[in-house]
């Protein structure tokens, strides 16, 4: 009797055990496995920099033991900014690599290329890089968290600002002709109603175009005061420079992913982008104002070890290693449940979190209706030696 109790008990343990393992695929005693994909070469190159600050953040977790006795296993694809490649690396992270959970897959095109088959096979996708305003519908995207305030809020802000310091007036935008540069130009819309035909000029460009110097000389010519530039760094520095060069001088506005010091400011020339406004969440590393600052301090004394010789005024790299605090934050918050259901509870329960590289006043906050890791950035203005803050913390409700 004390016999087949004991070997019930151990078919028990055994199929609990099973049940366990087959709850938490990408899971063991040692390693949990994320997947990430990003443009780390292409039109998109500059911004999958962001990447490689997850990777080396990813890096310092495991040299400093992992989280909870768990090293990280982050796989990262290249998909070039192409929406097919991003499927192909996607479905590999997921049936051949069996990853736990995908995390801060980069790019609007990508995302949207591969949410279907995420949420399908119900893979959280978590921290995606994508401002699109369609992630942030919880009841379309319910196992999906976003890392970008959302462009729809960003143009928003934008639009309020400009309304106020350049009322009546006449404003241009070169736009991203996709989901990305789309959002700002609806931002507008909703913003500016029955105004926006009378006010606002526009002009598009393709990813794979080589320039958009036609179409920033045919928005001077329109007469536009402010210029937002909505897309992608290669393009926006083309806009700054051309701009400089034709004699135009706007209040020139760039969109989050396009504020890049290293990436943009400095390949359009950080003489001509003297004036441009930005809003970001994150402090500038090059800034002595955060000289003693700890967030800092830290984050100096990573790049030193983990990614010398990078270009550190390129924003995307503290981007990514400020990414890899979030991936931290959730996995420590899961304890020993790596289950997809509780990572993803977890992704959603992030509570007043400061991150040490956000600007202060800029905190984390998710819940089971908001789905994103930011809401809030404040905007800034190059001097041509750093970044002036100007104004207090921003969100969709700010006036």
């Amino acid at each position: 009797m004390i016999k087949g109790l004991k070997l019930a008990s151990v078919l028990l343990l055994a199929l609990s055990a099973s049940a366990s393992a087959s709850e938490m695929p990408g899971v063991t005693a040692t390693e949990i496995k994320v997947g990430g994909v990003f443009p780390f070469s292409g039109p998109a190159s500059s911004i999958g920099l962001v990447g490689r600050g997850v990777l080396a953040y990813v890096q310092s977790i495991n040299d400093r033991g992992g989280i909870n006795g768990r090293k990280i296993n982050y796989i990262a694809y290249d998909d070039a900014y192409s929406p097919p490649k991003a499927v192909e690396h996607v479905r590999k992270l997921i049936e051949s690599d069996e990853v736990a959970f995908m995390f801060g897959q980069l790019g609007t095109p990508g995302n949207t290329a591969t949410a279907k088959y995420l949420t399908g096979k119900k893979i959280p996708a978590l921290g995606i890089v994508s401002g699109s305003n369609k992630f942030t519908n919880v009841t379309d995207f319910p196992i999906t968290t976003t890392s970008l305030v959302s462009f729809d809020t960003e143009g928003k802000i934008y639009a309020k600002y400009l309304n106020k310091t350049l009322p009546g007036k006449k404003y241009a935008i070169l736009y991203q002709n996709d989901d990305l540069g789309k959002d700002y130009v609806n931002a507008f819309k909703a913003l500016m109603k029955d105004e926006f035909d009378k006010r606002v000029v526009t002009a598009a460009y393709e990813i794979a175009d080589p320039t958009v110097d036609s179409q920033i000389v045919n928005l001077k010519s329109s007469g536009a005061e402010a210029l937002l530039v909505a897309g992608t760094p290669k393009f926006a520095a083309q806009a700054i420079r051309k701009a400089s060069e034709i004699g135009w001088k706007p209040t020139l506005l760039l969109n989050y992913p396009s504020s890049s010091v290293g990436a943009t400011l400095k390949p359009a020339g950080l003489d001509k982008s003297i004036g441009v406004i930005a809003g970001t969440m994150t402090k500038d590393p090059t800034d002595s104002k955060w000289d003693n600052d700890k967030g800092m301090k830290d984050y100096r004394a990573f790049v030193d070890k983990y990614m010398p010789g990078v270009d550190i005024s390129d924003t995307n790299y503290i981007f990514g290693y400020t990414q890899g605090m979030i991936l931290e934050q959730i996995i420590k918050q899961c304890g020993n449940d790596l289950s997809r259901e509780n990572i993803l509870k977890q992704a959603k329960s992030l509570k007043d979190v400061a991150l040490p590289t956000a600007l202060p006043g800029v905190l984390v906050n998710t819940s089971a209706t908001v789905n994103q890791d930011f809401t809030q950035m404040r905007l800034q203005r190059w001097t041509g030696e750093n970044w002036d803050q100007f104004s207090d913390v921003l969100d969709a409700k700010s006036e």
